[in-house]
């Protein structure tokens, strides 16, 4: 046993952790929830990760995002990602795509168990998700975590989400495609913004992204 994964299995037993190391894992949007989802699926033993995002890392970010370092800056966020996860466990599959997903991007989702769905931009979300579920792979999505102050977030069905600007456009786009139905994780506490704008708090798209991680692992695992 690989004692990177002795604590893990205490709690998944020997076959849980079996399926983690066969199991292959799609992260899009590696940004301050993103970079937490995918580290913590990682941590817990995840053999193959893609990491996808075309963005890089900016002063801005270094109050939320696990790949935002000084050392880091200008780099793109997906690679970055990457090399913190090979050094977490060198024998861990990790893919780096440094792009952002589009309508039509020719990535094949069928090779994945789970996605999680990190994206900020509403048509490219609405196009994950729809591709993920026409082709019948498994996907959570992140709603809304910044102008928040709480870790409220849980997971629940779109359809009975409440308050998170996010969810709302998102049920209205998913509606509209015939897709009523999808596993995200949110927060009812309504966003305060400041001088018109949302900022966000250091600890909160951590607390998003961990609970996407827990409802994958958990379900990979058999915990669910």
């Amino acid at each position: 046993m690989d004692e990177r994964y002795s604590r893990t299995v205490k709690m998944t037993g020997t076959e849980g952790l079996r399926r983690l190391k066969e199991a292959k894992v799609l992260i899009v949007g590696i940004g301050g929830v993103g970079s937490y989802a995918a580290e913590a699926i990682a941590r817990a033993g995840a053999g193959s990760v893609t990491l996808m995002d075309g963005d890089t890392v900016q002063p801005s970010n270094l109050n939320r995002q696990l790949v935002a370092l000084t050392s880091t800056l200008g780099r793109n966020k997906a690679e970055v990602m990457a090399e913190r996860i090979s050094d977490i466990d060198p024998d861990t599959e990790v893919t780096a795509l440094a792009r952002f997903y589009r309508e039509g991007d020719e990535l094949d989702l069928t090779r994945y168990d789970w996605i999680v769905d990190a994206i900020d931009d509403v048509d490219a979300k609405t196009a994950l998700i729809k591709t993920a579920i026409e082709n019948g792979v498994s996907i959570i999505s992140a709603m809304g975590a910044a102008g928040k102050s709480g870790t409220g977030f849980k997971v629940a069905d779109i359809s009975k989400t409440a308050t998170c600007p996010l969810a709302r456009v998102m049920r209205r786009r998913l509606r509209d495609i015939g897709i009523e139905h999808l596993p995200v994780v949110y927060s009812d506490e309504k966003p305060v913004p400041r001088d018109g704008e949302l900022g966000t708090l250091s600890y909160v798209p951590g607390a998003a992204g961990l609970c996407l991680a827990g409802h994958v692992i958990r379900n990979i695992t058999g915990l669910e």
